[in-house]
């Protein structure tokens, strides 16, 4: 097996295509993942994200595309990316009627692991104190906790992580988000879905998919900046008729809710701001939001599929 060069990207692949059917659900993707890199993997429920982690972990193979996975050829060498990968599924996948120790030894098995794995990543993960507790009684933050686990169990250089936050306390969230940060310090590469704003912003780069095909990528910076949007933030006591009146003016791509504020955008500040004081407002210069721009991703994706 030829060794991954330190300068060549863990996940370098292009063109990935898939279809189920007569569905075609990912759509010539192209991703670049530096080593040690946090990528976010963003885009709408059924956009393909699930596809993709699954195409560039080994489980499926794609239908057209090429490229590498820790300098391992995608389509010859997946039984060999599977080795060195972790990867999270959305939903809970262990046992949940044995315990945190029984799960972990389980897994360990199946990667011929000494016995000695599982205590270390017990305590690694912090999970001793509740080693003898069934699976299926702990909470949703215990549980992202001991499938990290039996992800990390045997050392991979690449972790795949498929929104492994959803319905997690933010308490939780953090201390993942902190634990897998400091993975990525120690040179492991990460590509995580998610559907939070936050956490996309504790990403290196992002990666925005709709309809199976990549839209945007870029650091969020960069990402915001591409999208060429200015935003207004416009206080009101009818935000729900201000925002009917705005959505039909020129100069207007999206109106959003944000407590007691509108956000309004748009791509020209002057034709902007001439139509909230046509509407008899007044806008305040704010920064343009990630969540302002993936909004705007979301409406430019379903218009081009109508």
């Amino acid at each position: 097996m030829k060794p991954q060069a330190p300068d060549t990207p863990v996940i370098a692949v292009e063109g990935l295509t898939k279809s189920f059917g007569r569905r075609r659900v990912v759509d010539g993707v192209g991703l670049t993942v530096g080593a040690g890199e946090i990528a976010g993997f963003l885009g709408p429920n059924g956009s393909g994200k699930t596809t993709c982690i699954r195409m560039i972990c080994g489980l499926l193979t794609p239908d057209a595309g090429r490229g590498t996975v820790l300098g391992l050829d995608l389509m010859r060498g997946q039984r060999a990316i599977r080795l060195q990968v972790g990867y999270m599924t959305q939903r809970f996948s262990l046992y949940e009627d044995l315990s945190i120790r029984q799960n972990l030894a389980f897994v360990a098995g199946l990667y011929h692991l000494p016995r000695q794995a599982v205590a270390d990543t017990l305590e690694d993960l912090g999970l001793s104190s509740r080693r003898h507790q069934l699976a299926g009684s702990l909470s949703g933050g215990w549980k992202q906790r001991l499938a990290l686990a039996a992800c990390l169990m045997h050392r991979p250089k690449l972790l795949l992580l498929d929104e492994p936050t959803a319905g997690v306390d933010p308490k939780a969230r953090r201390a993942f988000w902190d634990e897998i940060h400091d993975r990525a310090g120690r040179g492991m590469t990460v590509l995580v879905s998610t559907h939070y704003m936050d956490e996309a912003e504790r990403c290196n780069r992002i990666h925005y998919i709709a309809h199976g095909r990549l839209v945007t990528n870029g650091t969020v910076d960069e990402v915001i900046a591409a999208a060429g949007l200015v935003t207004r933030s416009v206080e009101t006591n009818h935000p729900a008729a201000l925002a009917q009146e705005l959505r039909r003016a020129p100069g207007v791509a999206q109106v959003e809710p944000f407590g007691a504020l509108l956000h309004v955008t748009g791509l020209d500040a002057a034709a902007l701001d001439a139509a909230i004081a046509a509407a008899g407002a007044k806008g305040t210069p704010v920064e343009t939001s990630l969540e302002d721009v993936f909004i705007r991703l979301m409406e430019q994706a379903e218009d081009k599929m109508r």
